[in-house]
């Protein structure tokens, strides 16, 4: 397995894994390819590919997360592993890959929203010490909200 941190260049296996994530999980509001594009080029965002013998296998989003009483908070956004990939720690290897940027990037806080009938991506995100918090943002999709604070890691 292959953790790349992708650039407009990957753009093509962002949009599939992305667009498949979207009907996988039934969302009714999609990103389209300039957002996609600006997950891969803007400063406050970053989006990562897990590859599996070259083949796009995964993938997640950070983004900067303006929030007045939280200063330094990002969202994981999109944390999506193939059916024909998942039990191999993918998913934990991506968010490995996003923690680890967010914490060196000075954030303090991830927070995500996801959807209660996503039981095992619940598991992964409690397993990893996302706790629920208060609604945060206007997803109507979303029905769970939470965030893990993370130990800022000074930029080299």
């Amino acid at each position: 397995m292959n953790i790349i941190r992708a650039a407009i260049a990957d753009l093509e296996h962002a949009q599939s894994l992305l667009y498949e994530y979207f009907d996988a999980i039934g969302v009714v509001v999609r990103d389209n390819p300039e957002d996609i594009a600006a997950f891969l080029s803007e400063p406050s965002s970053a989006l990562w590919i897990a590859y599996s013998d070259g083949a796009p296998a995964g993938c997640v989003a950070l983004r900067a997360l303006p929030l007045a009483d939280t200063p330094a908070a990002t969202e994981c956004k999109r944390l999506y592993v193939q059916p024909a990939f998942r039990g191999r720690g993918i998913a934990e290897a991506l968010l490995d890959a996003m923690e680890e940027h967010a914490g060196a990037g000075g954030a303090a806080w991830i927070y995500l929203d996801t959807k209660d009938d996503l039981a095992p991506a619940l598991r992964v995100y409690e397993r990893r010490g996302y706790l629920r918090c208060a609604r945060y943002n206007d997803n109507p999709q979303a029905t769970i909200f939470m965030r893990k604070a993370l130990q800022a890691v000074p930029r080299s």
